[in-house]
């Protein structure tokens, strides 16, 4: 009979719901289809539990899911949850069909305007596509010490409003996904003087405002909306996450109707009880749990930060739970550092030549701290060199130009065309480094030679570049 760790189960109704169907299993003609059976493709499917007629009947008449959104609701102080078997991408999306109204025009721009930080990752992007909402661009303020972000300047989205009164949105991401955390007071301060919701990516920040050593959540500091992933730092299943929100700038109906829109109707039940769970658990042990971590990293970061040359992101303006480290002074190529790294069991959030992400989350440990600790640093005096100056990473580098609305170039007939070519022309498709996923070209942006300048650079630092139609890069698909 499963065990129920951390006496959650009176205190989360889809983590019973899930441990009930284990305990009693019925003989289901419903989907999934492999009727729970192990012994036909393993232990692959094991504890694949629906919805529908799984952790709820087929009308839903128990309502575990609305129960468990309801207390979501209230730990985080918002009037509304959602939760996602999708993952933050599909919150995204989510909110930016929530605030776009209106009929679209031919040129696919007519639902409005948004103003947008360029360190939101593809998902809201492509949710501006679904939307048909055209982006005012705010970069990041970018550290020239780091070459990373420390968040967009509410001056800079102020700027934006006064330049476009018809935005309907502030969307940004906070914390980035270096750990930077930017002042979300102050940009709810600034959307609200203009009538307009702030919108706030927290895929990120799930742990935050529960412990006393960790910044306040979005919600805590004004933000209208802000979607969480639960499988980040908390101990749920991949693409579990949230979507919360408070107030009367965002329409209950419009919201419901955007998360329908763009979720599965098959949802797995086995996330939704990971959601439950993983919200019990911050619930219950959060605060003790979240102490004992912060006091592992907190060993483990002063313990990298006394390697010469190399810089540990630290300080009141980062996430305690991300360790982020920049070896450009130590020499190391930290592609070199990921492949010890992978060889010691330690994969790693991201890696390129000047920067490794660590992510720490709830289920973290001393022991799992101090492995990676004294790893990176026999990894870095391995590598050692010459020290390099800093460079700041390709997806800070651009300035965007927008030729069209997203939409319009999205749908818009198309051509393929070889790299040196494509200066000029209007992109049609979405490319970018991952991770951290935040485009360097995007639908509708004229592709310059500084875009591709950037996008050689990350390859050449050993970045992934995602989502092009021509993964080699020796084309790009724009606008006929």
């Amino acid at each position: 009979m499963p065990t129920d760790p951390r006496g959650l189960r009176s205190h989360a109704p889809l983590l019973d719901a899930w441990l009930r169907f284990q305990e009693d299993p019925p003989t289901p003609f419903t989907i999934p289809g492999h009727k729970q059976r192990s012994d036909v493709v393993g232990d692959v499917v094991a504890g694949d539990v629906p919805l529908y007629a799984g952790l709820d009947t087929m009308k839903l008449s128990r309502g575990v899911l609305a129960d468990a959104e309801a207390r979501a609701a209230r730990l985080w102080g918002a009037d509304i949850c959602r939760f996602s078997v999708g993952g933050a991408s599909h919150g995204n999306q989510a909110l930016a069909l929530a605030v776009a109204h209106g009929s679209a025009d031919s040129d696919g721009g007519g639902n409005g305007s948004v103003i947008v930080s360029r360190t939101l990752h593809r998902s809201m992007l492509l949710g501006l596509v679904l939307a048909g909402l055209t982006p005012v661009w705010v970069r990041p303020e970018v550290d020239p010490s780091i070459g990373l972000p420390r968040g967009v300047s509410p001056a800079g989205v102020a700027e934006a409003l006064r330049r476009h009164p018809e935005a309907r949105a502030v969307f940004v991401g906070d914390p980035s996904y270096v750990g930077t955390v930017g002042d979300v007071a102050a940009l709810a301060d600034v959307a609200h003087a203009h009538d307009v919701p702030l919108i706030v990516d927290s895929a990120w920040a799930a742990h935050f405002g529960f412990h006393p050593h960790l910044p306040r959540h979005a919600l805590q500091l004004g933000a209208d909306a802000m979607v969480v992933s639960a499988h980040k730092t908390l101990p749920a299943w991949s693409q579990a996450a949230l979507v919360l929100v408070q107030g009367r700038r965002i329409d209950p109906a419009r919201l419901d109707a955007g998360v329908e829109a763009t979720h599965t109707t098959s949802p797995a039940g086995a996330i939704l009880a990971s959601i439950d769970a993983s919200r019990a658990l911050l619930e219950r042990h959060g605060e003790a749990m979240l102490g004992e971590v912060l006091t592992a990293v907190g060993k483990a970061r002063g313990r990298l930060a006394g390697v010469e040359g190399l810089v540990v992101l630290d300080g009141p303006g980062v996430d305690p739970l991300k360790l982020t480290l920049v070896l450009s002074g130590t020499g190391a190529d930290g592609n070199l550092v990921e492949d010890d790294l992978l060889a010691a069991g330690l994969p790693v959030e991201a890696a390129e030549r000047d920067t490794l992400v660590a992510q720490v989350s709830l289920a973290d440990s001393a022991q799992t701290l101090d492995r990676f600790s004294d790893a990176v640093v026999a990894s870095v005096e391995r590598h050692r060199a010459a020290p390099r100056p800093v460079v700041t990473g390709a997806a800070y580098q651009v300035t965007p130009v927008t030729a069209m609305p997203p939409r319009a170039a999205f749908f818009a007939p198309t051509e393929t065309v070889g790299l040196d070519e494509s200066v000029g022309r209007v992109s049609v498709e979405l490319v970018a480094p991952y991770p951290p996923g935040i485009p360097v070209l995007a639908p509708g942006e004229e592709i310059t030679e500084s875009v591709l300048a950037a996008l050689g650079k990350a390859r050449a630092d050993g970045i992934r570049i995602a989502y092009a139609a021509d993964p080699t890069l020796r084309t790009l698909r724009v606008v006929g």
